[in-house]
C-alpha cells in the first residue's frame, strides 16, 4: 500500500467529544475537547488537553477541580454549541442540568450518561495547549447504561470527534473481545 507523507498532524482516530465542566467566576461553564484520554490506572488519572485562553481553564485553576462530561450522540449538537462558543461571551451556565459530586466545585451534566469528577494533579505546558491531568475521584453513570452489572458503551453512546474530517460519529459495532481476539487457536 502506497503511503502519502502528511507531515506532523494530530490524527489520532477515534477521539471522544467530552465536555469539560469547571466553575469560573461563580458560575458552571463547558468547553468541547477532544483531545482527552486515560493518563493513569492507580490512581485513575485522566488528561485533557486545553489551551490557557479558554475561559473553562481559568476556572478549573482557581478551583483546582474540574469534570470530564461523556456525552452520548443525542446531544451532539450543544457539544458543538460548547466548543464554537467560549463561555468569556455566552453564559453556558443553564445549557445542561448540573450537579456537584464530592468535591463540590467540579460542576457536571446530567444528560451526559458518563461523568468523571477530577481533581487537578498536573498542569503542564506543552506550547499551544496545556496539558491538564485530574485525578478521578469519582465516576458517575447512568444506571441503563449497565448490562450485566457492568458500564456498557453501546448504551452510553458517546459521541466521538475525528479530526481529519472534522465530524462527529458515533461508536461502531464491536469487532471482538479484548485480550481474547488475539490469542492463538490451539
Amino acid at each position: 500500500m502506497e503511503k502519502i507523507q502528511l507531515g506532523p498532524e494530530t490524527l489520532l482516530y477515534p477521539t471522544p467529544a467530552v465536555l469539560v465542566g469547571a466553575v469560573v467566576q461563580g458560575k458552571p461553564n463547558w468547553m468541547t475537547a477532544a483531545w482527552c484520554g486515560i493518563a493513569s490506572s492507580k490512581p485513575p488519572a485522566i488528561s485533557v488537553a486545553i489551551r490557557p485562553s479558554r475561559h473553562t481553564y481559568a476556572g478549573l485553576i482557581v478551583t483546582e477541580c474540574f469534570s470530564i462530561n461523556i456525552p452520548s450522540v443525542e446531544l451532539a449538537e450543544k457539544v458543538d454549541y460548547c466548543g464554537i462558543y467560549s463561555g468569556a461571551r455566552e453564559d453556558k451556565s443553564q445549557l445542561f442540568e448540573c450537579f456537584y459530586g464530592q468535591l463540590e466545585q467540579a460542576p457536571m451534566i446530567s444528560q451526559c450518561p458518563l461523568n468523571l469528577e477530577c481533581r487537578l494533579r498536573h498542569n503542564l505546558d506543552l506550547g499551544a495547549h496545556r496539558l491538564i491531568i485530574g485525578e478521578i475521584v469519582e465516576t458517575y453513570l447512568n444506571a441503563d447504561c449497565m448490562t450485566d452489572g457492568k458500564p456498557d458503551p453501546t448504551r452510553v453512546n458517546p459521541l466521538i470527534y475525528c479530526i481529519g474530517s472534522m465530524a462527529y460519529h458515533g461508536l461502531g459495532e464491536r469487532v471482538g473481545r479484548a485480550f481474547a481476539l488475539g490469542k492463538k487457536k490451539s
